[in-house]
């Protein structure tokens, strides 16, 4: 478990923490939060506790939304209908995206912990950032050959692709990744993608917040790109953990997540082993290779489901999967309100452990989001090259 998370016990709602050196620096952060919360409409949802003393930081403070709140807007800590119940327009409004991320984190049932409401404040943004930049990715999928713009990026086998010099990261993340900016759709695989919009949306913040450290990320990505566990580390946080899942449709926007394809026939399909996608509010979930067509939780388990309905072996005796089996499969399945139910009661279920193909589901225990990143308190650590 990561050292910016503390656990509470199951469905208890431990929301957001901050931490300080000192009660004057604790009072500091506090009161901007607040001020933060009145300006978005939030200061009578949220109720406040002080937290004891513990190593590194003298003082604390808890906050999280109302039990009475939180039982009538995510009953079950399912966060996925709190846009609609609440009439929040996360695409057409940022601070109603702002205001869904906080309820949502203001719901945790694993606290969110900060050593400063600077850090809350660049977290917030940066899932904001993760959410409008995944809305604007569309990608070509393909797990065995991918591309770049070949204007601002260049590939090797030792370092995977690096920008080239005297291209800025962001616009080549960009251009890499949104239509809009290229003209051209890029092949990645589903993980792959996943960690060109965290970094990107990392990258916009700390152009503001820290830019020592994008200058880092820049050095870097010019030299061998950080992928794959590495990515991971340098970058993310995990909540929730197989001794501690998350509840099933508790999700944050700006969450990175993984959907199990709990068959172990077809999970043998390269690229098939599951799906990373992005949480984007509204009760949505990305799909990059269709990005007009973002998922719902449903859509995405009825996929998943008939993943094992579409297997062929190619000429070449590689596994495969028809994705015009699985479309209607998926169709025929939508149409059917018991067939659709009976599919849900398999697919909602916690996934199994590595290896293990059982009874579980297509539901992962954890969710991903970015380390801090503020000047003095960032423990984002850029590897030598």
């Amino acid at each position: 478990m990561s050292a910016a998370l503390s656990p509470t016990p199951s469905l208890a709602i431990a929301g957001i923490h901050l931490h300080a050196g000192t009660a004057d620096a604790l009072a500091a952060s506090s009161y901007r939060f607040l001020v933060q919360l009145e300006q978005l409409g939030l200061q009578d949802a949220v109720e406040t506790a002080e937290l004891p003393a513990r190593e590194g930081a003298a003082a604390g403070r808890r906050f999280r939304l109302r039990a009475g709140l939180a039982d009538k807007w995510a009953p079950g800590l399912d966060t996925l209908g709190l846009a609609e119940k609440l009439q929040l327009d996360t695409t057409g409004s940022s601070e109603d995206l702002e205001r869904e991320i906080l309820l949502a984190m203001l719901l945790s049932p694993i606290a969110f912990e900060f050593p400063s409401h600077e850090e809350l404040a660049s977290a917030l943004r940066v899932r904001r950032n993760i959410v409008v930049a995944a809305r604007k990715t569309a990608l070509e999928f393909h797990t065995t050959e991918v591309n770049r713009p070949e204007d601002c990026w260049t590939y090797s086998e030792d370092d995977g692709f690096t920008v080239r010099p005297g291209h800025a990261l962001i616009p080549a993340l960009q251009k890499a990744t949104q239509p809009e900016a290229s003209g051209k759709l890029y092949s990645f695989s589903c993980y792959r993608a996943t960690e060109y919009v965290i970094l990107l949306a990392i990258a916009q913040e700390l152009e503001n917040c820290n830019p020592p450290l994008l200058a880092g990320l820049q050095q870097r990505w010019e030299r061998r790109a950080i992928m794959s566990g590495k990515f991971h580390d340098v970058f993310l946080r995990e909540y929730g953990s197989m001794e501690q899942p998350l509840p099933p449709k508790y999700y944050v926007p700006g969450d990175r997540l993984w959907f199990r394809n709990p068959d172990e026939h077809s999970s043998d399909v390269s690229g098939y082993e599951g799906s990373w996608v992005f949480y984007i509010g509204n009760g949505l979930f990305t799909n990059f290779w269709k990005r007009e067509q973002p998922y719902t939780l449903t859509a995405k388990c009825l996929e998943l489901f008939h993943w094992r309905h579409a297997t062929y072996t190619d000429e070449a005796g590689e596994l495969r999967i028809n994705e015009s089996i699985v479309e209607a499969g998926v169709k025929a399945s939508s149409a059917d309100p018991a067939e659709t139910a009976r599919i849900l009661e398999l697919m909602l279920r916690m996934r199994e452990p590595k290896g293990v193909y059982q009874s579980g589901g297509c539901i992962d225990t954890s969710r991903e989001y970015p380390r801090w990143m503020r000047p003095g308190t960032a423990d984002m650590v850029l590897p030598p090259v």
